[in-house]
């Protein structure tokens, strides 16, 4: 490992994963549903970008100027082919923190995001970014920041700390960190076999271990094998950014705005008498166990009148990013599974079927006399926009700018799904953001750009790019071997792409 990397694995790229609470506009969703003022979209920053999908995402969706940094050259290139492919205002570079952060040339950003990033790095580089914070993020700017926290990383912490410590010191370096990672696991099973203390009084180390044996490798280098590695409660967090005059607004997850999914009658009780909203979050945190906390902090928080609160959120726009059919009132919270109330759920989703744009204030009206409250609609959207079913629209002007952008961005990152399934998400214009879509489907998308009409024809269409490559569909675990096989399968994915998903890409103008 050289030294440029400062302990941070550099030797095995970063998932091409998306991270929709970077995206500014699901950030308003939450700001109204908290009775904040919510923020502009303008200018926004990125610290610590990986492959650079959310970046360039937002950066073609929302019609914004995004700045963004990752220290890894190899993805700091292919982030900037894809802000090239694009063409739009996305400036990526591959400095180091403290190179990024003390640029005299850099605006004011209307927000900052930092995805897990904060968890992986040393204090040095810790103190340079609250200091860039503090002097680059606007009055009225928005903080997201995710990161690992106690108590729910409390168990496995000592774990952690063994299995990279078998990587440096029992792994063999010439073998790359995916044979170090196997190895440390394989020696993790094998401690726990003898049945130590340590298990007994930690069960739940069994069940991480088995998840991370699970997991791509490349998520795992990342993740659990760099120098530094600090899961850090909300208070130490709160301590950490008071220099950058930022306060804590909301949770970036939606679901974590619903109490009745996550706390007892009994705990929201005793949260209710801590007059202290910090000290709250921290004792939330022992309720549920938080393992990560995804959190919108903002630079002067301005209180909403209900009024204003009511009128605001009348006022936004969503729409339905899921077949109407397939929706499910099935929920999970931290208390496990919770039903929705079909009287409540059914006609909110029945009004949305046509996958049209609709305000909160359109649907409000649609519902009458189905008994519904306006407080019933708002808290019906923030729970079926949690589990991705509805999404978060933005102005049409907007859209009609972005369009050409996400058009190139998504021509450029479908034809990168001919021969590799490593990126699942395209751009939607309507959405300003990410929209989930799996190797299969891009390449009926292909299809369809190239003057294929039927789903017979993209299944034929796919084939032959998997026949030319040699690869092989994989179904329950066992990979087609026979190309008519192959072909039947993916015929009946297209089929069913044609009749659920292609609608939605055509509401969301993906297509």
């Amino acid at each position: 490992m050289t030294d440029w990397t400062s302990g941070y694995v550099a030797d095995i790229g970063y998932t091409f994963g998306y991270y929709q609470e970077l995206n500014p506009l699901r950030a308003r969703l939450a700001f109204l549903n908290a009775g904040f003022v919510p923020p502009e979209n303008g200018v926004h920053c990125e610290l610590g970008y990986g492959q650079g999908m959310s970046a360039n995402i937002h950066a073609a969706a929302s019609g914004s100027t995004w700045y963004a940094t990752d220290f890894n050259p190899s993805q700091a290139a292919f982030a900037q082919s894809l802000a090239a492919a694009s063409g739009a205002s996305a400036h990526l570079t591959d400095e180091a923190f403290a190179d990024f952060c003390t640029r005299t040339d850099l605006p004011e950003f209307d927000s900052i995001g930092l995805h897990g990033i904060w968890s992986w790095i040393n204090d040095e580089n810790r103190a340079v970014i609250v200091d860039f914070i503090r002097r680059k993020l606007k009055v009225g700017g928005v903080l997201y920041i995710s990161y690992n926290t106690q108590p729910g990383w409390a168990a496995m912490v000592p774990m952690r700390d063994l299995l990279t410590e078998h990587a440096e010191v029992m792994g063999v370096t010439g073998q790359g960190i995916t044979k170090r990672i196997d190895g440390a696991l394989e020696f993790a099973d094998k401690l726990l076999a003898t049945n130590p203390n340590y298990l007994k009084v930690n069960p739940v180390v069994t069940e991480r271990i088995k998840g991370m044996k699970a997991h791509n490798r490349n998520y795992l280098a990342h993740e659990y094998f760099n120098r530094d590695w600090l899961p850090m409660p909300f208070s130490k967090m709160a301590q950490w950014l008071a220099p950058a005059k930022v306060d804590f607004a909301c949770s970036a997850d939606y679901l974590g705005h619903i109490d009745q999914v996550n706390l007892t009658a009994d705990q929201q009780a005793l949260l209710k008498d801590i007059p202290d909203a910090m000290f709250q979050q921290t004792v939330r945190d022992f309720m549920v166990n938080q393992q990560f906390r995804k959190d919108y902090w903002v630079k002067g928080a301005r209180r909403l009148t209900l009024l204003e609160q009511a009128e605001g959120l009348r006022a936004q726009k969503v729409m339905l990013a899921a077949p109407r059919a397939d929706v499910s009132l099935k929920v999970n919270g931290a208390l496990g599974e919770a039903t929705m109330q079909e009287a409540v759920y059914k006609p909110i989703l029945d009004a949305l079927a046509d996958h049209k744009p609709q305000t909160l204030a359109q649907l409000e009206q649609a519902l009458k006399g189905q008994n519904i409250a306006f407080a019933q609609l708002a808290q019906a959207v923030m729970i079926l926009a949690a589990t991705g079913t509805l999404a978060a629209v933005q102005d049409d002007a907007t859209t009609a700018k972005a369009k050409k952008q996400t058009d190139k961005l998504n021509t450029h990152l479908i034809l990168k799904a001919r021969s590799s399934n490593d990126i699942t998400f395209l751009s939607s214009p309507v959405t300003g953001g990410g929209i989930t879509v799996g190797r299969f489907p891009q390449l009926f998308v292909l299809a369809l750009q190239q003057g294929k009409k039927k789903p017979d024809e993209w299944a034929a269409f796919a084939e032959q790019i998997l026949a030319a490559q040699g690869q092989k569909i994989v179904k329950d675990g066992k990979p087609l071997e026979t190309a008519e096989e192959q072909l039947a399968e993916l015929t009946t994915q297209a089929h069913e792409f044609a009749a659920k998903q292609l609608p939605i890409l055509k509401a969301l103008q993906i297509i």
